[in-house]
Order: structure tokens, then C-alpha cells, then sequence
């Protein structure tokens, strides 16, 4: 074997390994049951089976990132929540303003899924608002 080949081979195993690094990372840290519960001062997901609507406004609109936390990319609906400006990473209450969003409709496990993706009660917390139709929906804002 020569020297390129064993430079390439072991420049290949180097870069496998760092994929393999930061993919375990980001599944430990955002999707895994191990290292997060919902905290005592937070509801916890609702008990009911059913679906639940959800207002996303930020990465959750992007499919890739619905079918990893969830495991599919569900039928987002393209919405826009009135009353409310986005700041950042959140949303604030704002009576002439307005966020373009989707509304996600996900299974009460599905909800539990997104919950720890979002850190709920350790950078979010999630809440029902109404939708200009009536139906009720579950938004995620940063916890001050």
C-alpha cells in the first residue's frame, strides 16, 4: 500500500468518525430519552390520544428537521399567526403584527417528540393559543 493510500484511508476513517461524533451528539442531545425530563413546573404532554395542532414558526418548518425529531415530515400547513412579531428564536405578543408560520398536526407521542427537541421548561414553554378560525393550537416560546 502506498503512502497516499494510507494518507486517504486513514483521512476517510478520520472523517467517519467525526460524522459518527456529531451525529450521536445531536441525537443524544435533542431526540434521546437520556439526559432530559419535563421539569415539575411544567404540564407535562397531554395524556389524551388524539391529534394536537402545533404553531411552528422557526426550524420546525423545515421537513428534515420535522422527520428527525418526529420521524416523518408530516402535511404542515402554511399559517399566519396575527397578534404576534417574531423575535429571534421566539415570538412576543404584537397587536398589528404577524408570523408566518405552519401549523403541524402530531399525535400526543409526536408532541412528546417535539417537546424535548424544544427543551420544554429548560428553554421553552409551550402553551395553547387560539387560531384566527377558533381551533386551539399548542406554541412554543422562550421561557424568560
Amino acid at each position: 500500500m502506498t503512502a497516499l493510500k494510507k494518507i486517504l484511508l486513514t483521512t476517510l476513517a478520520l472523517l467517519l468518525a467525526l460524522t459518527a461524533s456529531v451525529l450521536f451528539y445531536l441525537w443524544l442531545t435533542l431526540l434521546s430519552p437520556y439526559g432530559y425530563e419535563y421539569p415539575e413546573t411544567m404540564a407535562p404532554a397531554p395524556t389524551e390520544a388524539g391529534h394536537h395542532l402545533v404553531f411552528v414558526y422557526g426550524t420546525l418548518r423545515f421537513a428534515p428537521v420535522r422527520w428527525i425529531v418526529t420521524g416523518r415530515a408530516g402535511d404542515p400547513k402554511p399559517h399566519t399567526l396575527e397578534g404576534y412579531r417574531k423575535t429571534g428564536l421566539d415570538i412576543e405578543p404584537a397587536p398589528e403584527s404577524e408570523v408566518e408560520g405552519m401549523i403541524l398536526t402530531v399525535s400526543r407521542d409526536e408532541l412528546r417528540r417535539l417537546d424535548r427537541y424544544e427543551r420544554l421548561g429548560v428553554r421553552y414553554r409551550r402553551h395553547a393559543i387560539t387560531l384566527d378560525d377558533g381551533r386551539e393550537a399548542w406554541v412554543y416560546q422562550l421561557m424568560e
